[in-house]
This record gives structure tokens, C-alpha cells and sequence, in this order.
């Protein structure tokens, strides 16, 4: 048996707020590409467009009332960029394919994963937004509401590439997939913490919480 041992990583609310995001955001895709593609649908699909559309803004309330601090930490974190983060970025494609050397330690997330995260943060923004215009178009000026759509569209390409990168590097490439433990059981190995966030293990270990 193996005594590989595991690091707390996200609480459960984290976990719930993640899957919501991310199957809302599936259905978002799924409903809403025939609109994209523009074939006509009946209004049952539009409604059900809707409906996860509202979905999709829950889980940021549910994660500041349930895991407030677990939200700070997230927010503080991909917002705070520092040298070791572009030297991540610079060497991640090197990453990739298992040739990278010399990568720098990096904090709670890494810098390809703060990009992610508010590469998506920037298009969900956009997505809302629009998305509101297009719902309550009777409320704005018809240029807006005409700009809105193709808008909209762009936003959910981007959010849509963005994800695809972040699926294969959760669970399609061998080195990332300890971190999709993460996203299911709360826990990471502690060997995984610590080659892929030297950073937030070493204060880890500083607290004696490991």
C-alpha cells in the first residue's frame, strides 16, 4: 500500500461551487451553440438557457457566505503576480512535454492557473453582461443591444478555449492529474504539493499544518 500522504486543498463548499460553475457552463455551451451557429430553436431551449445562466452566478455568492476565507485566499492569490509567475509562464509550454528545468516554485496556484482564472473571471464579466443586455434588450439603446450579441459570442469562445486547456491539464496530462483529486476530494498528494506549489507548501510546513 501506498503511505503517500495528502494535503488539504479546497473545503467542500469550494468543491460545490467549482462543479456548479463548471456544469452550468457546459449547459451554457450546449444550449446556447445553436443560437451561436444561428439555427433556430424552440423557446423551451431558451428558457433552459436562462435558467443556467442564473446558475452560473451562484456559486461566487454561495463561495463568500459558506468559505469566505477560502474565497479571499483564491482571489488575493490570482491576483497577486510576481517574477516566478511570468518564469512559470515562460517555461510552461517547456512544462508541457516534461522538458522544463529550473521552474520556479510557485504559490497556492500556479501562474498558468492565475492566467486561467482570470482569463475566466474576465470572460464570464463579458458573458453576463451582454448576456443581461441580450435578455432585457427591451431596456437598452438598439446599437448596444445589436453590439451585445456578437460580443457575447467572442466571450464565449475565449471562456470556451480557455476551458478546453484547463480540462487536459486537470485530467489529460499525467503531471496535472493529482490536481483533480482537488477538485473532488478536497485533497492533493503531498508529494504533488510540493513539486507543483513549493511555494504555499513551504508555509505550510512553516505552520507545522503538515
Amino acid at each position: 500500500m501506498s503511505n503517500e500522504k495528502y494535503v488539504k486543498r479546497f473545503s467542500k463548499f469550494i468543491v460545490i461551487a467549482h462543479w456548479t460553475n463548471a456544469i452550468s457552463f457546459i449547459m451554457l455551451v450546449l444550449t446556447g451553440l445553436p443560437l451561436f451557429l444561428g439555427i433556430k430553436v424552440p423557446e423551451f431551449l431558451q428558457i433552459v438557457h436562462r435558467v443556467f445562466a442564473v446558475t452560473f452566478l451562484l456559486p461566487t455568492p454561495f463561495m463568500i457566505l459558506m468559505d469566505r476565507k477560502g474565497f479571499m485566499q483564491w482571489t488575493k492569490n490570482i491576483l497577486s503576480w510576481k517574477s516566478y509567475d511570468f518564469k512559470f509562464l515562460a517555461v510552461f509550454p517547456l512544462e508541457l512535454i516534461g522538458k522544463a528545468k529550473n521552474v520556479p516554485k510557485q504559490d497556492f496556484f500556479n501562474g498558468g492557473q492565475k492566467l486561467n482564472s482570470v482569463l475566466t473571471i474576465l470572460g464570464a464579466i463579458t458573458m453576463v453582461i451582454t448576456g443581461f443586455i441580450m435578455w432585457f434588450k427591451e431596456l437598452f439603446p438598439v446599437a448596444v443591444v445589436r453590439w451585445a450579441y456578437p460580443v457575447h459570442d467572442a466571450g464565449m469562445a475565449i471562456m470556451v478555449a480557455v476551458i478546453i486547456g484547463h480540462i487536459y491539464l486537470s485530467v489529460g496530462h499525467p503531471a496535472s492529474r493529482p490536481s483533480f483529486m482537488g477538485m473532488t476530494k478536497g485533497v492533493v498528494p503531498e508529494s504533488y504539493a510540493k513539486a507543483h506549489h513549493g511555494r504555499w507548501y513551504d508555509e505550510l510546513k512553516e505552520k507545522n499544518e503538515i
